[in-house]
């Protein structure tokens, strides 16, 4: 999964692929759920093999009152009534304890918490049972994209306790839009590849520390994320360029410089300052690397 929220939840087998629903408004359902469902829901009463033309099945007559096979009157349970698939019953009970956490909104979750809500509520839940509950919420289209966002981990008073790991962001965001489905004349690539840039700028790290963590086995994942750092470049040498020519313009505002270019003032000054970070980086780079010295001559 994309964000190991707790140690135990990666016990829990992801779902297959081509196989699952995800619920872009709700909790995704496992194949062991769906399989549960399947088996235990409504299952067919077996047809007697005995009777003949006109027979049916113990009740004699005509066959017009007949009831099929899988009817309640041929002793399978009725169905209940329609509606929006139950949560695992832990769900429920982690949407009542920690409604910021687990209610109508969510929030990424500090590494640790499945050891966290043991400590906090011993004996409530059950050990399998608290697993899967954080392995469906964590796994979940609404998680996910919390995560994707780069929100801070938090813990179970809801306080922000940790930076969302860069590849945890990456792989969220991935994910999020492996789901989507495309609306008329929507571009999802595109899309996907700005988020992906924003994520990258946003976490601060050079390409190649960033493309380290990030960089999988999925080759069109790789394409998007090396178009993404195109895209950043080619961004930051305008930020350069247009910093210098700020400098150079003797301009005493922002605003007068923006009116000049023909710019809007508050993009003008989100790029000169995305122009100042990139000098400042490499000024620092520059200070940290080792001089090289040369060796003293030994006059030989």
């Amino acid at each position: 999964m994309t964000d190991n929220a707790t140690a135990p939840e990666s016990q829990n087998p992801a779902p297959a692929a081509g196989a699952e629903a995800p619920a872009m408004d709700g909790q995704s359902a496992t194949p062991a759920e769906a399989g549960a469902a399947g088996a235990g829901g409504e299952a067919r009463a077996p047809r007697s093999r005995r009777g003949g033309r006109g027979r049916s099945g113990g009740g004699g007559g005509n066959g017009q009152n007949r009831q099929p096979a899988d009817s309640p009157a041929a002793g399978t349970p009725p169905k209940g009534p329609s509606g929006p698939r139950r949560t695992h019953p832990a769900l429920e009970q982690l949407a009542g304890f920690y409604p910021h956490l687990f209610g109508a909104q969510f929030l990424p979750l500090k590494r640790g918490i499945f050891q966290d809500l043991q400590d906090a509520h011993p004996g409530v839940f059950e050990k399998e049972d608290l697993k899967a509950a954080l392995g469906i919420h964590t796994r979940s289209t609404r998680y996910l994209q919390v995560v994707a966002e780069g929100r801070q981990r938090h813990d179970l008073s809801g306080q922000p306790v940790e930076a969302m790991a860069p590849e945890h962001v990456h792989h969220a965001l991935l994910e999020v839009f492996r789901r989507k489905k495309p609306r008329d004349g929507e571009d999802l690539v595109a899309k996907l590849r700005r988020r992906i840039a924003q994520a990258y700028e946003a976490s601060g790290l050079t390409r190649e520390a960033y493309d380290a963590l990030v960089r999988g086995r999925d080759e069109r994942a790789n394409a998007l994320l090396d178009e993404a750092f195109a895209e950043v470049a080619e961004r930051d040498a305008r930020a350069e360029a247009l910093l210098r020519a700020y400098e150079a313009s003797g301009c005493s505002s922002v605003e007068q410089f923006a009116d000049m270019y023909g710019m809007d003032a508050r993009t003008a000054e989100r790029q000169l300052q995305r122009g100042r970070q990139l000098h400042q980086a490499r000024a620092t780079a520059a200070a940290a690397a080792p001089v090289d010295q040369a060796e003293p001559s030994t006059g030989a």
